[in-house]
């Protein structure tokens, strides 16, 4: 589809799945959502905006929310850069519990095959 039928600034969505096979639409781009939240502050409604770029209105009262919490005209919530820290920190968090939990079992285990009062099992 041409630039012209498509509109002026028309975003195609790429439909992905998840691993369960849910579907999961891709992130809009930075620019696009700053450029939304540009035309929505000029005086334009959310409902026109959706009309014109298939965007839904209270997704773009979202964009408009969170770039007031990252100008710092909102402190009802995270920023930006705090929310992808966050995510990173979490990350972290779940990789060191699994190799936690994976050091304990072969402890146990190390601890088991070390002591020669027990009877060893068939599959050691």
């Amino acid at each position: 589809m041409s630039r012209a039928k498509q509109g002026p600034m028309r975003h195609a969505q790429e439909v992905r799945h998840d691993r369960r096979g849910r579907r999961v639409q891709k992130p809009y781009p930075a620019e696009y959502r700053a450029r939304m939240v540009e035309l929505a502050r000029s005086g334009r409604s959310p409902e026109s905006l959706e009309k014109e770029f298939g965007v839904t209105a209270p997704t773009i009262r979202s964009w408009m929310r969170q770039a007031d919490r990252d100008s710092g005209a909102r402190a009802d919530g995270l920023t930006t850069d705090e929310r992808a820290e966050l995510a990173v920190l979490r990350r972290e968090n779940r990789r060191l519990r699994e190799e936690r939990d994976i050091l304990k079992k072969f402890a146990a285990w190390s601890a088991q095959e070390m002591d020669p009062t027990l009877t060893k099992r068939s599959g050691s």
